[in-house]
């Protein structure tokens, strides 16, 4: 697996702006619904990324939170 930088924040300035766009996306859905709605945007977010070994960084990174190897992108505290 190739080495993958998840600790530069490539959003800056934007990243409250798609956080909220992200729940705003999920108001009114029940949770059946919620999950789904998480599960197509991970599939399309993996068609545009198109790294495997980037993606399986992240799967990793977002599983472990607070881990040494998580970086720093969205795991403010």
């Amino acid at each position: 697996m190739t080495a993958v930088d998840l600790s530069t924040d490539r959003l800056s300035e934007r990243a409250d702006d798609l956080y909220a766009e992200l729940i705003d996306a999920h108001s009114g859905l029940g949770e059946p619904e919620s999950r789904a709605l998480n599960a197509r945007l991970v599939l399309l977010l993996f068609n545009l990324v198109g790294d495997a070994d980037a993606i399986v960084a992240a799967i990793r990174a977002a599983r472990f939170v607070g881990a040494e190897t998580s970086g720093g992108i969205g795991m403010r505290s």
